[in-house]
């Protein structure tokens, strides 16, 4: 009979105490869903979409008439902004450049805080600015002869894997006959172009296998991400009880890829390492960790850093623009006249006689604009990497608590129609204007913007550029089975947007 009573009594307090909580909302914060035990709004954010999260958090707004929206994920007071305008001021802030602290930026930096991507405060200040004051010694952040003529040696290589056919067994997966797998043919120029600027070296085509590991590697660890976080993040202890089912032995997995081939050549630096003569990137930066610990009592440079240092300036580099350069290739066999305006375009500027270097790309603006648009279309990184208010702000009207995570809906930006106006269209000519490109009338942001602007920016567009000039000189572009291509793969969001791997057919343009 108590028991009975003491049901009786609790069930009420608990139902009444769900529902206070899952109103309760900070002074004056924006409009949004409400919280559930534990997880806070993250389920109702995935029943809106479950494997495409910037979808969900469009038609959330829409159902809270809102361009701010509000949420809980878990315990963390959220903040998503689908608003143009506003997003370009969120990455703009300094208040807002935080990095929220959660397991899926830990368990990749040996469960410290290290790197330069999710990193904030001082530490982050003082790593950014040697690595980016340094790498542009090698061709980072500018044009450096080197380092394209090793990115023409990669490229002659590629074209040659499929020209001449392949040479090594890891090639035989890549290659097969006239067709190639995407998106990983593009893969080898960006990651060794990358191995260039920090150590001044490459890997031969004989270690090629390894190239391909480490971008499998990583696209495995972005595909097993979410921008948000999502339920590992939010209950960290599902990685001891369901390590396999939570996803966390793929995060581990994927990202091992580059931290041990990282290690690799950081442990070969340190043992070659001489302190009157500095070879590459990796030695500038162990003469400095060098002298810091002889003469600081803390320091932020460490081993362990530099690795992370490597693998984040490489991982756009063996992940994000191939898979921007395969979607691309899928665009033209939706829009073959695509394909027909860049051949002309390559024959009039280049001819066939030579590659195409980044002196042809002011006289190339519709190759450049392609790219451009494919970035647009397919929004690179859809809800950006989350940012965390390093205080109390105001954003758009409303008050957003100290420590809050704020994501930008991006795809919101690139889709927007009184910017582009037609933003359903891959249409190039939208950035070209009297026969040259504008510069402009791109308010795409791809790489964000502000302090938090992607590093790796120049570089990705330069090699890109790079890449695909010298692929489409080289072939054209069909279909695996000769059939036309109706519409467009399903797309894969995790950090960045990425399509399920395909074969196409390459003919050279003889």
């Amino acid at each position: 009979m108590i028991a009975a009573i003491v049901f009786a009594v609790l069930i009420p307090v608990l139902i009444a105490y769900c529902y206070k909580n899952a109103y309760a909302r900070p002074p004056n914060f924006p409009p949004g869903p409400p919280s559930l035990p534990v997880y806070g709004a993250f389920w109702i954010v995935l029943a809106h979409g479950f494997n495409d999260l910037a979808t969900a958090f469009r038609k959330i707004g829409e159902k809270y008439n809102t361009d701010i929206i509000g949420l809980f994920m878990g315990p963390v007071p959220t903040v998503v902004v689908n608003d143009s305008k506003l997003i370009k001021e969120v990455l703009n802030r300094e208040e807002l450049d935080g990095r929220m602290d959660i397991i899926l930026f830990r368990l990749r930096s040996y469960w410290k805080k290290l790197g330069i991507f999710f990193t904030d405060g001082y530490f982050w200040h003082v790593q950014r600015r040697f690595s980016l004051r340094y790498l542009r010694d090698y061709g980072f952040g500018r044009r450096d002869n080197t380092l394209e003529t090793v990115m023409e040696g990669e490229i002659k290589e590629m074209l040659d894997i499929r020209m001449g056919g392949p040479k090594y067994p890891a090639e035989k997966e890549i290659v097969k006959g006239d067709l190639v797998y995407m998106p990983y043919y593009f893969s080898v120029p960006f990651i060794n172009g990358m191995v260039q600027v920090l150590s001044r070296s490459t890997l031969p085509r004989s270690d090629y296998h390894a190239l391909w590991a480490l971008s499998r590697g990583t696209v495995l660890f972005q595909r097993s991400s979410t921008d948000m976080g999502g339920a590992l993040s939010l209950t960290p202890w599902l990685k001891d009880v369901l390590p396999n089912y939570s996803g966390y032995n793929t995060l581990v997995k994927g990202n091992q890829y580059l931290l041990d081939f990282y290690r690799t050549l950081v442990e070969d630096a340190l043992k070659t390492h001489d302190e009157t003569y500095d070879r590459h990137f990796l030695d500038m930066y162990i003469t400095k960790m060098k002298q810091e610990m002889k003469e600081v009592e803390r320091t932020t440079y460490s081993v362990d850093q530099l690795i992370l240092t490597c693998t984040d300036y490489t991982f756009p580099a063996a992940s994000a623009v191939e898979f921007v350069l395969a979607m691309l290739v899928e665009r033209l066999l939706l829009q073959p006249e695509v394909q027909d305006k860049i051949h002309e375009e390559i024959d009039r500027v280049v001819g066939r006689d030579r590659l195409p270097t980044l002196d042809d790309r002011v006289n190339m603006p519709y190759l450049e604009a392609c790219i451009r648009e494919q970035m647009r279309v397919d929004t690179v990184v859809p809800l950006g990497v989350p940012h965390r208010a390093m205080t109390d702000v105001k954003l758009g009207g409303y008050d957003v608590p100290e420590g809050s995570m704020i994501s930008v809906n991006l795809t919101m930006l690139s889709m927007d129609k009184e910017i582009w106006g037609d933003p359903e269209n891959f249409r190039p000519e939208r950035y070209i204007k009297n026969g040259m490109l504008d510069v402009a009338s791109d308010k795409n942001l791809p790489f964000g913007a502000g302090r938090r602007l992607c590093a790796g920016e120049t570089y990705a567009r330069q090699s890109m550029f790079q890449v695909f000039a010298a692929f489409m000189q080289a072939f054209s572009v069909s279909t695996a089975d000769g059939k036309p291509l109706l519409k467009p793969a399903p797309r894969i969001q995790g950090i960045i947007t990425t399509i399920p791997e395909f074969w196409v057919k390459l003919t050279p343009r003889t």
